[in-house]
């Protein structure tokens, strides 16, 4: 019977990912010349050649990728084997550590974590927060248990390493300087907008989700000012020095006051980003991550309440 190692087998996935021997060893703490025997070494336990040349670097086999594809299903079940261990051991105890970026923390996450503290006080939870490729490095390395992102930034539903949660489609509302001339004006739309000089990062998740709405809506929104942070973004917008689409996770706290801004809900074309929960496959399954994806959905499912009234 073949002989299936399972360190040599993150090994051969790692490199899969990372795409270089270098690369692979930085991640695992290893050395290059420690990844290459240890690959070599499973090579010749499977029977298969698992790595071809490929100029300088390294290419998996087609061997090596049916040898991942069975490996992966093994990954999830050792994930839900620690995870029933950890359930047993741990009870209502224990920790999970949870990647999320900025505007999901107090939006989603403070919210769960304060039901989660009355009702299973036990519980620890830890917040780091992390933009998207950050919270999936994180995740895959095992420093966090899961992570928020916006769909568009997840990794596909169809990889096997992770399982989704959708949480939240949070709309996009435009600010406006008060005293603009569209402040007030009714059924606005995003094209309504096309003339005006726009405000938002000049790289980034928030690019891409401006860019790609005002495109949606028929035009290429200028850039007048580049700003990353919600609190320069609305400064700027106050000051009239431009528009932005602002997701209303960001914007409640200024939604209704006595700002220089006004929050303006857009008619028939709103836009919307999508917030979504991962963890490793089979993690889902432990009690103490069950526990807190269940208040995430429940802190979700007030928020998107609240937006319809």
């Amino acid at each position: 019977m073949t002989e299936w190692d399972i360190k040599k087998l993150q090994i051969l996935r790692t490199l899969r990912d990372r795409g270089t021997v270098t690369a692979t060893a930085e991640a695992l703490l290893m050395t290059p010349s420690a990844v290459s025997q240890q690959l070599t070494n499973l090579a010749k336990q499977l029977g298969v050649r698992l790595l071809e040349a490929q100029g300088r670097r390294v290419r998996l086999t087609d061997a090596a990728h049916l040898v991942l594809r069975h490996a992966e299903v093994v990954f999830a079940q050792l994930e839900r084997a620690d995870a029933e261990l950890d359930g047993y051991l741990r009870g209502e105890a224990g920790q999970v550590r949870v990647a999320a970026f900025s505007t999901s923390v107090p939006a989603l996450l403070v919210p769960a974590v304060r039901q989660l503290r009355t009702a299973h006080p036990g519980l620890d939870v830890r917040i780091r927060e992390a933009e998207a490729a950050e919270a999936y490095e994180l995740l895959t390395a095992g420093e966090v248990d899961l992570a928020l992102s916006l769909a568009a930034h997840a990794p596909s539903a169809r990889d096997p390493k992770y399982s989704r949660t959708p949480l939240l489609a949070d709309p996009l509302d435009v600010a406006l300087p008060a005293g603009h001339p569209l402040a007030d004006a009714p059924g606005l739309r995003l094209a309504d907008l096309a003339a005006e000089p726009w405000i938002f990062g000049g790289s980034g998740p928030w690019s891409e989700i401006t860019i790609a709405a005002c495109e949606a809506a028929g035009f290429v929104p200028e850039q007048a000012h580049s700003a990353s942070g919600w609190t320069a973004i609305l400064a700027m917008v106050e000051a009239g020095l431009g528009i932005a689409l602002v997701p209303r996770m960001a914007s409640a706290d200024r939604r209704g006051g006595g700002s220089g801004v006004v929050m303006r809900v857009l008619s028939a074309d709103q836009p919307r980003r999508h917030v979504v929960a991962a963890v490793r496959s089979g993690a889902e399954e432990g009690p103490a991550v069950a526990r807190v994806l269940a208040a995430l959905r429940q802190a979700a499912a007030a928020r998107e309440t609240v937006q319809q009234n």
